[in-house]
């Protein structure tokens, strides 16, 4: 496995394997095709009435119960990117100042190249190549997916059909998202969990948060049935009903956001088949891992890049 690395994605996943393998000495490059630093970690921003606004609009938080996973956590809280949230639970940690800064910090260390989408990789004797969008190729003795089953199973058809196997048989549910701005505080607490069958199933004061900074900025998730119901709804009315019903289960009555906007994660909630947590083909040089290979949670994430990142240097003995 000597050679260049080529690992597509860099959420948590992603980066997990890469950080583990450059510490080893391996040369890794991560191609991701979001603007910046965050996957479902990211923090969306709106400029409201001259104030910048920000909505950890994808995970809210996360738990650290995995012994290699709560010392990472531990560093990232020395170097004061993540703090504990007691709202949301005695376990829960957030991001801080945003959801993302523990990717960012990931990430910063890396050779990462963002805004870049890969559009296809092909397998040669010698290693991959891979095709990107702009129509540039890269060459790599390795390659890593480290992003949703659904274009895993489009990248690895034809390729690996074990692995691409298993990433079509893991369903992922969406989610819709709503993020909203009051002129002033709303009489409720600062986290809510809807019950089955309500439409909203986790509100949460995002500017209540550790680090943020007090605004009354909500952030609003819908249950998976609803967004399933309402999944090619325009955004704009997916917004308005959210806040109704937001509203409703909340307790705080009839208000009127200053901003309001709505993002759908089509791939959000993913549920796992059996199987190993990270796939890794020693003869082929193909790695597979993210949080669907687990559980849909930011610990999976790590866990999964962790564990694939472990096989890979197994296989030439390197640690």
């Amino acid at each position: 496995m000597a050679g260049t690395i080529i690992v597509v994605g860099a959420g948590m996943a992603g980066l997990a394997c890469a950080t583990r393998l450059a510490a080893a000495g391996q040369q890794v490059s991560l191609f991701d095709k979001g603007r910046g630093p965050g996957g479902r970690m990211a923090t969306r921003r709106a400029e409201v009435e001259g104030k910048t606004h920000r909505f950890d609009h994808g995970a809210q938080f996360f738990t650290a119960r995995d012994d290699g996973f709560r010392a990472r956590v531990e560093e990232w809280q020395r170097a004061g990117v993540v703090a504990r949230w007691q709202a949301a639970g005695e376990e829960a940690w957030v991001g801080t100042p945003a959801m993302n800064a523990p990717i960012r910090a990931a990430a910063e260390p890396l050779d990462v190249s963002w805004g870049t989408r890969v559009a296809g990789i092909q397998s040669r004797d010698e290693g991959w190549l891979v095709s990107l969008d702009d129509g540039a190729e890269r060459f790599s003795d390795s390659i890593v997916l480290a992003i949703p089953a659904e274009q895993a199973a489009e990248l690895l058809a034809g390729l690996h059909d074990d692995f691409a196997d298993r990433a079509r048989r893991t369903a992922s549910r969406p989610c819709w998202a709503l993020m909203a701005v009051f002129p002033d505080r709303l009489e409720c607490l600062d986290t809510l969990r809807g019950d089955d069958g309500e439409a909203v199933s986790w509100a949460a004061r995002n500017g209540a948060k550790p680090g943020r900074d007090g605004s009354e900025s909500w952030v609003v998730h819908a249950s998976p049935e609803w967004s399933e119901a309402h999944l090619e709804d325009d955004a704009a009315s997916v917004a308005a009903r959210l806040l109704d019903a937001f509203l409703h289960q909340s307790g705080a009555g009839a208000r009127a956001p200053v901003h309001m906007a709505a993002h759908r994660w089509r791939y959000a909630m993913a549920d796992p088949v059996d199987g190993p947590p990270a796939l890794w083909d020693a003869t082929r040089k193909l790695g597979v891992c993210g949080d669907w290979l687990i559980a849909p949670r930011v610990e999976s994430a790590w866990v999964s890049g962790t564990r694939l990142a472990e096989t890979m240097l197994d296989s030439i003995d390197v640690h």
